[in-house]
């Protein structure tokens, strides 16, 4: 019987690797699964983000961009053995450009708390990140010495420490993007 597996996705992140891989693209998060699990059994999918700004009363661009996240999040999780757990988006004031800065909350902790539970109730043998930040290397840390084995799905930008934690890794190229891009009439 194969290890038992738990996927972890840092939604933003993979959302920075596609965009600079593959600009444009968009994901088959079933074939995604299926390529990285590689015919392992899995437990499930966890896939972290934020829903976009959505201020009050809210622009109706900010409206339209929380609407279709919803959908997103809704259609992920109709996917079989997938779910979406959400952090906040905090405004933290402007860029030097006038633009608005806004900050993730919670993502990391809620994909930290999943890994590190799993693998100390052993109900994973294997941890599949796709991530970049070295905030995740406490949670390996936990799972590796609970004897899980964590492979690290990373673009160009990832923190080496990160990189150094995990056991495998695998960098997201435009191969890999082309073989789980989503079809347009998808």
């Amino acid at each position: 019987m194969p290890d038992r597996t738990a996927l972890f996705i840092d939604g933003s992140y993979l959302d920075h690797v596609v965009e600079d891989v593959s600009p444009g693209s968009r994901i088959d998060y079933s074939a995604l699964v299926g390529y990285m699990s590689d015919g392992l059994d899995v437990l499930r999918t966890y896939y972290y983000h934020c829903p976009p700004y959505h201020g009050n009363p809210p622009t109706e661009g900010q409206r339209n961009r929380y609407s279709y996240a919803r959908r997103f999040y809704t259609a992920l999780e109709r996917l079989p053995k997938f779910a979406v757990r959400l952090g906040r988006l905090e405004y933290r004031g402007n860029n030097p450009d006038g633009s608005p800065r806004y900050e993730q909350k919670r993502v990391d902790i809620l994909l930290a708390v999943d890994m590190t539970q799993l693998a100390a109730k052993g109900q994973i043998q294997r941890a599949i990140l796709v991530a970049g930040d070295s905030d995740f290397i406490p949670a390996i840390e936990v799972a590796k010495n609970e004897g899980v084995v964590v492979t690290l799905y990373h673009g160009n930008s990832r923190h080496s420490d990160l990189w150094q934690a995990a056991d495998e890794r695998y960098l997201i190229d435009r191969a890999m993007i082309d073989s789980v891009r989503r079809n347009s009439g998808a």
